[in-house]
């Protein structure tokens, strides 16, 4: 059977009034008496009543409702991201509407005209690792509809945007692995036409230059869905520890590539750091009771959420629209820990 909600016209029936006096009533109109608007706010609380939210809508032409696009809403750092904005929309009085692309661009496309047909007010978006092509969401935008980016920005769109200092939190964590004594350090990175793809190789590269190491690029391999496919990590693992002279150390450049190169070497008898150091992205909140305990660049994420979700409402609340935008860089955290070990503290522990 059909869940049908309490409207309007069952409270007037109960009560034996017209609808409209129900309505007036609940909008605590001065046309309607004190006596009346009580005896239908008492019956009203009684049946758990909720006023229609579409109908809300159409009235007033806002959802009060914010769309989401994540990649995955199990990876750590949207679910973060995603308790941020949550925090803020509900301060505001605003409902979200999370989807996941899993990092497809056709799905991406399913999730915006979802969220468009249920007239969310807004949208705050991270792109998929498949995405070329933004016209699905240029247009929506071109047609007033407010979007935030964040953490994987459209460069082209003329939005406020959100993200962490890629290249920063790169180029210190490829530093840290140098000056503890590893020269031969090869990048895991997520789909190279990610913005933050491009930034995390570009502080790797100019981390490896000022440190007088020649950049190579084939210590540089690419998992185009950002680890979500373990077999995909699984080979460009295999590729980088068969390279000649061998890889000493791993940066990965994203939270599911870190995580899943870790387990790639238990699985292969890997041991870190003795035969492999590592450190990578990563918001995970046991990467430190882990064995050994990991060293990861962490990113901001709740901030990043709410920041988001600040600027969003800022756009859907303005009485005119906005034409000054401008990009929110907030900072990495490097936490060095035992998989990145020293070389000559490692020599010392053997003896």
């Amino acid at each position: 059977m059909k869940f049908e909600a309490v409207t309007i016209k069952d409270i007037a029936k109960a009560l034996g009034l017209s609808t409209s006096t129900v309505s007036r009533a609940l909008r605590d109109s001065y046309e309607i008496s004190e006596e009346t608007k009580q005896l239908v706010l008492n019956y009203a609380k009684e049946i758990n009543y909720r006023p229609n939210p579409i109908a809300l809508s159409l009235k007033e032409k806002r959802s009060r409702s914010i769309g989401i696009i994540v990649s995955e809403i199990a990876n750590s750092f949207f679910s973060q991201a995603i308790n941020g904005i949550e925090s803020v929309a509900h301060l505001h009085g605003y409902n979200v509407i999370i989807t996941q692309s899993k990092e497809s661009y056709e799905r991406e496309i399913a999730n915006i005209q979802y969220l468009s047909s249920r007239s969310v007010d807004g949208c705050i978006i991270s792109v998929s690792a498949e995405t070329k092509d933004y016209t699905h969401i240029t247009e929506l935008y071109e047609r007033n509809l407010p979007i935030v980016c964040f953490d994987r920005v459209i460069e082209a769109l003329n939005t406020f945007k959100v993200t962490v200092n890629s290249f920063e939190g790169a180029y210190n964590a490829t530093t840290h692995l140098i000056k503890n004594g590893f020269k031969k350090i090869a990048m895991l990175s997520g789909s190279s036409v990610l913005s933050i793809s491009k930034d995390r190789l570009s502080g790797y590269r100019q981390a490896l230059i000022d440190n007088g190491i020649e950049f190579n690029e084939n210590y540089v391999a690419y998992c185009q869905h950002g680890g979500l496919i373990y077999e995909e990590v699984e080979a460009a693992l295999n590729y980088l520890l068969n390279l000649k002279p061998k890889t000493d150390a791993i940066f990965a450049g994203a939270d599911k590539l870190t995580t899943n190169c870790m387990r790639y070497c238990k699985a292969h008898h890997i041991d870190i750091p003795k035969q492999l150091a590592l450190i990578g992205f990563s918001n995970l909140d046991f990467t430190d009771l882990l064995c050994p305990p990991l060293s990861v660049v962490r990113q901001p994420a709740f901030e990043m959420g709410r920041i988001s979700a600040e600027l969003l409402i800022k756009m859907i609340e303005s009485k005119r629209p906005i034409t000054d935008f401008e990009s929110k860089i907030l900072p990495a955290e490097i936490y060095a820990r035992a998989s990145t070990e020293p070389i000559n503290t490692k020599k010392k522990n053997e003896k």
